[in-house]
């Protein structure tokens, strides 16, 4: 699991361009708002970044979005669940 959180840390910083190093993100600190402070329009890339890279399709509305988005442990077991192959 602590490869994939690190894996997607890192998608989330380079992907959005944020300047965090992906180790400082705790797994279990929010996304949105006072964790990694995102916002809606991060949450769309991030969404197309999860899509390209895990072919991960997540839909915005889904009432499942903010459990899934409720910090990065969440949102790496929902890859890992859903993703469609594995990634080098």
């Amino acid at each position: 699991m602590e490869e994939i959180e690190f894996e997607l840390a890192k998608l989330i910083t380079e992907g959005l361009d944020l300047d965090i190093d992906p180790h400082s993100i705790d797994p279990e600190a929010p996304i949105f708002g006072e964790g990694l402070g995102l916002d809606s329009i991060d949450g769309l890339e991030l969404g197309m970044l999860l899509s390209s890279t895990y072919q991960v399709s997540i839909k915005p509305g889904d009432p499942k979005n903010q459990e899934i988005f409720s910090s990065l442990r969440s949102l790496a077991r929902h890859v890992m669940q859903h993703r469609a192959a594995p990634v080098d």
